[in-house]
């Protein structure tokens, strides 16, 4: 897809996490809003993945590692065509397949159950050695949160990954800046984020701009072209965004707008797609 494609694309997954979250009155917008755009590029773009066959061996994975942001996972599988985008409104129903987290037994396409922060980026190390392994080309990918990575686990495989040289495996860090208490920087700083990486043997690509098609598109090709190692995508997104109000608001990781405040999001959203139309 084009960049402008691609960006189109990304502001109707916003719009599909927005709906979701504001029918289920909860779940998690902000997460979600700052990782559309690379939940966009890899399902339109960077992944080997066919919707009707999500079980092929030889497909790319992604497992999401916070797990919390499944409107905004969701939204991409739904616009790809893994199931209905107007299953998207059935979100946290009781009886959807479409659970607060991810669940792979109901979603296909899902690879991984996940939720539990730290435990996702684990998985995707398994998968990863496992296509080493079996001497497969696949490739794996896993979305973190900047908050998440003040969990141990997160060390402990990326210690595994670097130490086993899986040039296959896709680490990408989502760094808003925010988590539920506030600013991560107050709340357990990680950062250097990109030194940590370094010191556990990843090739480290900084994105300054995360929610930048054209950088994400630049940043996926140098991991590609990375061999002998794993890479880690750090990435500077905002909390929020494409809604006004949303926007770098820690309030907004775990809040589910009104009906009124739904009605500004949309409108928010319908201007970005009234602009992207112009370009």
């Amino acid at each position: 897809m084009t960049t402008l494609e691609l960006q189109k694309m990304a502001n109707e997954v916003r719009k599909g996490i927005v709906t979701a979250v504001h029918s289920a009155k909860a779940g998690h917008p902000g997460g979600s809003l700052s990782a559309a755009d690379v939940f966009t590029y890899l399902y339109f773009e960077e992944m080997n993945i066919d919707p009707k066959d999500p079980k092929n061996p030889d497909r790319d994975r992604f497992v999401l590692s916070k797990g919390h942001t499944a409107p905004g996972y969701y939204s991409a599988m739904a616009h790809r065509g893994y199931f209905p985008v107007e299953d998207l409104v059935t979100l946290r129903h009781l009886g959807s397949h479409l659970q607060g987290h991810p669940c792979m037994q109901h979603v296909p396409g899902i690879d991984m159950s996940s939720g539990s922060l730290g435990q996702g980026i684990s998985a995707a190390v398994g998968m990863a050695l496992a296509g080493k392994m079996d001497k497969k080309d696949y490739r794996v990918y896993t979305l973190l949160g900047d908050g998440e990575i003040q969990e141990g686990q997160v060390w402990e495989a990326s210690m595994f990954a670097g130490h086993r040289k899986l040039d296959n495996l896709v680490v990408i860090v989502d760094n808003n800046g925010l988590q539920i208490d506030g600013n991560i920087a107050d709340v357990c700083s990680p950062y250097p984020i990109d030194k940590k990486f370094e010191a556990f043997n990843f090739h480290v690509i900084n994105v300054a701009d995360g929610n930048d098609m054209d950088q994400l598109r630049a940043a996926f090709k140098e991991a590609r072209e990375t061999k002998g190692m794993p890479t880690a995508i750090i990435m500077k997104t905002v909390k929020g965004k494409g809604v006004s109000y949303m926007e770098n608001q820690a309030s907004w990781h775990g809040t589910a707008p009104n009906d009124e405040q739904y009605a500004v999001a949309m409108a928010d959203l319908e201007k970005v797609g009234e602009a992207l139309c112009q370009k």
